[in-house]
């Protein structure tokens, strides 16, 4: 199955992106984007399509020049003369860079990227700026038992702002921290029907009219997970993810599990068609 990831972000807000597009900011040795890559290759979808923008010739050159030794086991011989390596990553990939405009937005992307999907019926798509330990399958298996076009994940955000309720006479009455509510926002990890094209028009962004119309018809499903999200938003975001890998803490790095644990992640559950509509446009 081919995934479509949207790399055409600037990364404004992470402070050592200033000349990198957001998915090659580093997350211990690799960037985001290979974080990304590797978790949907555990799952065997190794078909990626980059939707690439803003600096797209530094994810290029990336994978060009792609060394298999930062992040693999590998023997030398000969003083050095001869490489033999244990493991590799990506040598089972297919990545198709394509160029889908500088200021284009998702929707934008995503109908720029429907050429090279072929005759696919299903094909997933990602924001490449979040890292999750979603089981896929289970997601997969939610969505193909349903009559949805779309599916998505819904998580709790991780932000460190607050709700405010404030009465008529502008006292506020109260303060909640929103990660203590029942607020869930789009994680992306999107699954799609090849019927989404016929919901997306010239100029229109993925969420907003697109999602609306599915909403009305009753095709987008809602998925969510209660293990692991975390967006890499801003640069303390970065120092987040930075310090759970340095840590040998990074539940995405699923490929990392013994066999025997892989493909049971808790607390999934299918939501409702209201809840998906308010998470959507989130």
């Amino acid at each position: 199955m081919k995934v479509v990831l949207f790399c055409g972000g600037l990364g404004l807000r992470i402070r050592d992106s200033e000349h990198l597009p957001k998915p090659m900011v580093n997350i211990g040795y690799r960037p985001i984007i290979w974080h990304v890559m590797k978790y949907y290759a555990h799952y065997g979808h190794k078909d990626f399509i980059l939707c690439l923008g803003y600096r797209g010739d530094v994810i290029k050159d990336y994978f060009l020049k792609y060394n298999e030794c930062l992040s693999n086991d590998f023997m030398l011989s000969s003083g050095g003369r001869d490489l033999t390596m244990v493991t590799t990553d990506i040598h089972d990939w297919t990545i198709t860079f394509a160029d889908t405009g500088s200021h284009s937005n998702i929707g934008q992307r995503l109908l720029a990227a429907r050429k090279y999907l072929g005759n696919d019926e299903v094909f997933l798509a990602n924001y490449a700026d979040g890292l999750s330990n979603l089981n896929l399958n289970h997601q997969l298996e939610d969505f193909n038992n349903s009559d949805a076009i779309g599916s998505f994940l819904c998580v709790k955000p991780n932000l460190s702002y607050h709700f405010i309720s404030v009465g008529q006479d502008s006292k506020v009455t109260g303060i909640d921290a929103i990660r203590t509510t029942n607020v869930l926002v789009n994680g992306g990890f999107f699954i799609f029907h090849k019927e989404i094209f016929n919901y997306i028009r010239d100029g229109e962004e993925l969420v907003e009219e697109p999602f609306g119309r599915l909403i009305g018809d009753r095709k987008l499903i809602g998925y969510r997970d209660a293990s692991f999200w975390y967006c890499m938003d801003t640069f303390k975001d970065k120092q987040v993810l930075e310090d759970m890998h340095a840590h040998g803490d990074a539940p995405w790095e699923i490929w990392k599990r013994t066999a025997s644990s892989n493909g049971h992640s808790s607390g999934m559950a299918k939501i409702s068609m209201s809840e998906a509509a308010a998470v959507a446009r989130q």
